[in-house]
């Protein structure tokens, strides 16, 4: 009787020891399949995408980077949930011959500005802010703001703003804080031109200094004219944490989502994962660069300055569109996505989204994403409902609840032709699918 019990134990030992093996050999391949993908893995046949379909993305992209369009570039796309299109194509440094790798990084440019918009959502989430409450409640220099009207001559009077910048305006666009490098007024002569360059020149006080003491373009509230609210919003949750806002994002956003490759400042570990432009425009046949390649930041710009992977960007999307939750582990509440992805503009406000992107019309927008209210007269294909953003560098990203669908394409790809790429690589992803 002691024999076998003694060796029933000794089985039973046996077999504890085989499951506690074959469990983190499990884990150990989970965890793999977790650093080299994105998400699940499904066909793309079994989502509705169609061979044919599939075929021209990869000839479209092949063709652009052996007529030197383009360096090189990732897609990345999710359907129901599951990596269906993962893809690298060319280079990553053309120059260099380096061949583009799904882990490249790239400079985000204004997809940055989402994820400045889901933090503060987060404090928004807490009841520490409001999208009422004033940028002037952190920053008292834009308690008594002044607009400015151009005269015939040139010259810029101003007159005191009848309402103070929010938090809202500050998500949506509707600051009146424009970017110098969108126009040639005298006005926008008073501005930076842009969240990078601006990043580049002052830190983080500085610019809010900048800005105060500028005329602004329009009323706040009244239109939409894109400008520098992402960066203030960003400031202000500096002044909310006492910490950077690279700190705040990975404590909010990147750590939850694991977003291991997102961030402010590159690292020795990351300085050579990052794609670089052709040196010369295909469209004009100027020499191009990407300056945040090289330069030093003096603060972490919300508006502009961020960079990451396809697959970080893709996460980030996929937990929007589960509404705000991924991998059991969550950023927001459902009906603040819903909230965030809804149009904020309406009938009272002045749409000039087009200005900026031209293919947008049709769409409002929503607090710093642009959202599709009529299924056609805009010259990109979707949902009404879908959201989307670009960077300026070539980066592009939307998301279709209809469709259950995120897209991110990433490419080193600054200049005028990074338009064109917004509108074709969404023609290649709708007309690919079949059902």
């Amino acid at each position: 009787m002691k024999k076998t019990i003694s060796a029933l134990s000794s089985t039973l030992v046996v077999a504890a020891a085989l499951t506690a093996a074959i469990s983190q050999a499990q884990a150990q391949a989970q965890a793999q399949t977790t650093q080299t993908t994105p998400l699940p893995v499904a066909t793309p046949q079994s989502q509705g995408f169609s061979a044919e379909g599939l075929h021209r993305i990869d000839a479209f992209f092949k063709k652009e980077i052996e007529n030197n369009q383009m360096p090189g570039a990732v897609l990345a796309v999710a359907k129901n949930g599951k990596l269906v299109i993962y893809e690298a194509y060319g280079f990553r440094n053309k120059a260099t011959n380096t061949p583009m790798t799904k882990d490249t990084i790239f400079e985000l440019a204004s997809m940055t500005k989402i994820m400045t918009a889901v933090s503060a959502l987060t404090f928004y989430e807490e009841g520490m802010l409001t999208l009422k409450s004033p940028a002037s409640l952190w920053f008292p220099q834009f308690k008594d703001m002044k607009v400015g009207q151009v005269g015939a001559d040139g010259s810029v009077t101003t007159t005191p703003a009848k309402q103070q910048i929010t938090v809202q305006d500050l998500m949506r666009h509707t600051t009146g804080l424009t970017y110098g490098g969108r126009g040639a007024t005298p006005i926008h002569k008073n501005f930076p031109a842009g969240s990078v360059a601006s990043a580049i020149e002052y830190t983080g006080p500085q610019l809010i200094d900048k800005l105060a003491a500028a005329p602004l373009l329009h009323e706040p509230g009244t239109v939409w004219n894109y400008g520098f609210g992402l960066d203030v919003l960003g400031l202000i949750q500096e002044k909310i944490t006492g910490k950077p806002l690279s700190e705040v994002m990975r404590e909010r956003i990147w750590n939850k989502v694991g977003m291991p490759d997102t961030g402010f400042t590159k690292t020795a570990k990351n300085e050579n994962r990052f794609a670089h432009p052709l040196p010369v425009d295909p469209i004009t046949g100027k020499p191009q660069s990407m300056d945040i390649l090289t330069a030093n930041l003096k603060y972490d710009c919300g508006g502009g300055c961020a960079y990451g992977t396809a697959a970080d960007y893709l996460r980030f999307g996929q937990m929007l569109l589960n509404g705000g939750t991924i991998d059991g582990k969550r950023v927001l509440g459902p009906q603040t996505v819903a909230f965030m992805t809804s149009d904020h503009l309406g009938t009272s406000i002045k749409n000039e989204l087009t200005n900026t992107e031209a293919g947008r019309a049709g769409y409002g927008f929503g607090l710093s994403v642009a959202v599709r209210t009529e299924r056609g007269v805009a010259a990109i294909n979707g949902n009404i409902g879908d959201y989307t953003w670009n960077g300026a560098y070539g980066t592009t990203f939307w998301a279709d609840p209809k469709e259950k669908m995120v897209v991110v394409m990433m490419a080193a790809a600054p200049g005028e032709i990074r338009k064109e790429y917004r509108e074709r690589v969404n023609a290649l992803i709708y007309g690919a699918l079949e059902k």
